[in-house]
Parts: C-alpha cells; structure tokens; sequence
C-alpha cells in the first residue's frame, strides 16, 4: 500500500471520485497545506488557514501506480483553475499535490508536465506543495457522496459530471 494526499477542490468530489478508483483501498477526508493547528471546517472554509481541503488514499501499488492516481487525479477536476473548482472559490479549494517524498514529488512534477502537453494551449496551475501536516475532517465529511450527498443539491450538481468523466476518460481504472 502507497498513500496519496491530493487537494481538487471539494473533498466530497474527490472523495466520491476515488472511492470509485480501483486499487483504491481507503479514502479519508481532511485538510492540509495551513498554518493553523486541528482546523475545524469552518475554519478551513473562511479561507483564513491556509489549508486545502483534501483527500488522503491508500491504493495498491500492484493494481494502479503512483503515476496513474495522479492521471485520474488530474484528469477529473480542472487543474488549469487557480484556487478555484466551479462555484468554490478561494485558496481552500486549490489543486495542489502534496508528495509524501521526493520520489512522489518527482512523480507529480512529471504529472503536470504530462497533462500540460497532452493539453495545448492550457496550463494546469496545480501546485506542489509540502511536507505539510495532515488533519482528518470531522465524521459527518468522511463518505459523504454515499450518506448526506445524495441528498444535497451541490453534490448532485458536481459530483456526477466528475463521475461520468471517471468512467468515461478512465475506463480501465473504474470498480466494477
């Protein structure tokens, strides 16, 4: 097992995108990136912290790479948006790829430089950030897309498309 920490915006989003990745073992909600300590969410959405809201996975190096979670991760939020995905604006909803070591941060380096040129004429602003300390979301975020969101009206709104763009540009990396 590997462990990938990656800011797209709303964790709800990337949650219920990742958990839907195959290889992917856990997907825990949180926020990264900040200056404050055990930021709450409402600290986190006045965008006085710093930090990003966040997913931290576990996946299977034997099913799907490093390489390739970063290709979904990418591929299925707008990295060229800078500290913005949508209607969420400020530096909470940031791209940002928080690399556990050099070796990750090597790997997210190329990442970008992949999705640039498979991009003309777009730039992804993801940033590369870190080390940085990582603060589990309180419960009622974790799995949110599975409880509360299928209820409420922005996840219906933005998590669906995010899902189609999954099954449709990653065919080969969906759970049955």
């Amino acid at each position: 097992m590997e462990t990938a920490i990656l800011a797209g915006g709303c964790f709800w989003c990337t949650e219920a995108v990742f958990r839907d990745v195959v290889g992917v073992d856990s997907v825990e909600s949180g926020y990264i990136g900040g200056t404050v300590e055990n930021p709450t969410y409402k600290d986190v959405c006045s965008g006085s912290t710093g930090h990003a809201e966040a997913i931290r996975i576990a996946f299977d190096t034997d099913v799907i790479s490093y390489a390739e979670v970063l290709d979904v991760f990418l591929g299925t939020h707008d990295p060229t948006q800078l500290n913005r995905q949508g209607n969420d604006v400020g530096t909470q909803y940031r791209s940002a790829i928080f690399p556990l070591d050099d070796a990750q941060r090597a790997e997210a380096e190329a990442a970008i430089a992949r999705w640039d040129s498979e991009h003309p004429g777009e730039k992804a602003v993801t940033t590369i950030e870190g080390p940085a300390t990582w603060y589990p979301a309180e419960g009622y975020h974790q799995e949110y897309w599975e409880g509360e969101g299928q209820r409420n009206p922005y996840c219906l709104a933005v998590i669906p498309p995010k899902l189609m763009k999954l099954r449709k540009s990653f065919q080969n990396k969906v759970k049955a």
